[in-house]
């Protein structure tokens, strides 16, 4: 993803903050055109993975709320596909719709979506034309988020994102979140097995270098502070210029130099491969170097190259079962056939899962309201979900409360032959759960509320 003519630190926000290159380029209505049919309907039957009847027919005939008529749901969602060109969030949601239209709706009404481009700058210009449209935001995210969450609240837009960046968004009110609360660190049981059981001597010598921009300055402040909670003891630390490094030479040396052992890289894949391939140049090994998760995905692997057979590269997924052993897991296989039926064109990507999970969350939520769907019911109705796995594409979340930790985590490998999980010894099917949560003590921002926009829930309706 190469960028052009953008303020550095914009570009390492959106780099830091959008995973992946996968997906076609498409953006605009994501919806179906053809309505449901009885023969659809019946092929498809609105059941995924251990959920069911998550779509399918009924007798919904009221206008309930702005967006909802008695047969249309209408949906934004948001995406920087503008300027990243990743149509991810898109492709899901044209793949979502269709399927679900194709089982019958939500209650008999057709879901329509709304692809919201914020081109990375534009999130307030989106969110505001949301604001006069649309029933909720479901499964998508920009980079610059923030931007958008007072205007959100204002017009009490409920958001069922795929992915929260800034910390301001990340817990806000009237959001439903599957990637961990704000004060807690989603990455603490990783922190732990890297340091602890899986690499011990690696404690003592940890690097972090990440892209020299605000967002990914708190990103790295709170990584660094929860590595020394799990035992870390950082010897190097540096950030690089987020516009891009013609030579990585100096900062390899300088890794060499420190006697790195485990480095953390808070930022775009395409740089960490550079920085990799000098490394290696230099028969540098590190015992580890945690790519983070924007880098699952076929691109890191590609551009990483022989780096691969000799850096050990890492990566937690958070609770996402990995997609390259789709076949060992039900729900994960159903996405892919729904990938190839409905957007054959399209790959399902990590951020993807997360995005039909949230579609799913939306679907069930709206689905138990009937024909009296409001938003306080959809609100309501997704809150009481204490162990949300989207039928099965994630390790349990509790959505009960805004700001809840993650329970369990899953690490993926990067080898020349492609992802495989690591050797982390999971002890619930494919994660490692009931890890020890980690708060954060640092002063980093907190989420947006109603109150602080002269808002309560007694005004959503």
């Amino acid at each position: 993803m190469r960028v052009k003519a953008i303020p550095a630190a914009l570009a390492a926000a959106a780099l830091l903050a959008v995973a992946g290159c996968g997906g076609h380029d498409s953006a605009g209505d994501a919806s179906d055109d053809a309505s449901p049919t009885k023969a659809a309907q019946q092929a498809d039957g609105g059941d995924f993975g251990d959920l069911k009847k998550v779509c399918g027919p009924g007798d919904a005939k009221s206008a309930t709320a702005q967006g909802v008529t008695a047969d249309t749901i209408n949906l934004g969602v948001m995406s920087d596909v503008g300027f990243t060109k990743n149509s991810e969030f898109g492709d899901t949601a044209k793949v979502f719709t269709s399927w679900c239209n194709a089982a019958g709706g939500i209650n008999g009404r057709k879901v329509v979506a709304t692809v919201r481009d914020s081109k990375l700058m534009e999130v307030r210009q989106r969110i505001l034309e949301a604001c006069k449209s649309d029933f909720a935001l479901v499964g998508g995210g920009s980079a610059l988020d923030a931007l958008g969450v007072q205007d959100r609240l204002k017009c009490l837009l409920p958001d069922f994102p795929a992915q929260v960046s800034q910390i301001q968004n990340q817990g806000s009110d009237l959001q439903l979140n599957a990637t961990g609360g704000a004060s807690y660190d989603r990455y603490p049981g990783y922190y732990q097995w890297l340091l602890k059981t899986a690499y011990p001597k690696s404690a003592g010598a940890v690097g972090t270098i990440a892209g020299d921009a605000a967002v990914s300055k708190v990103i790295d402040a709170r990584a660094q502070e929860s590595l020394k909670a799990a035992g870390a003891k950082i010897t190097y630390h540096d950030l690089y210029p987020a516009a891009g490094v013609s030579d990585w030479t100096p900062y390899a040396q300088s890794i060499k130099s420190k006697g790195v052992k485990g480095l953390v890289f808070l930022g775009d894949f395409a740089s960490l491969s550079k920085l990799e391939q000098v490394l290696t140049g230099m028969d540098y090994k590190l015992d580890w170097i945690d790519t983070n998760n924007n880098a699952y995905g076929p691109a890191f692997l590609q551009l990483a190259g022989k780096s691969l057979d000799y850096q050990n590269n890492l990566a937690d997924l958070s609770g996402v079962y990995p997609l390259e052993k789709a076949a060992d897991n039900p729900a994960t296989e159903q996405l892919v056939s729904l990938f190839k039926k409905y957007d054959p064109s399209a790959q399902p990507t990590l951020p993807g899962v997360r995005s039909f999970a949230s579609w799913l969350l939306f679907a069930k939520a709206a689905s138990s309201c009937g024909d009296k769907l409001t938003r306080t019911c959809l609100y309501d109705a997704a809150r009481k979900e204490t162990a949300w796995t989207g039928g099965g594409l994630l390790a349990p979340v509790d959505l009960s409360k805004a700001d809840a930790p993650l329970t369990c985590f899953n690490i993926e490998k990067a080898t020349s032959k492609g992802w495989e999980p690591a050797d982390f010894q999971p002890n619930d099917g494919a994660y490692r759960c009931n890890e020890a949560p980690y708060k954060f003590k640092g002063d980093y921002g907190k989420p947006l509320t109603l109150a602080d926009v002269g808002k309560s829930m007694s005004d959503v309706k």
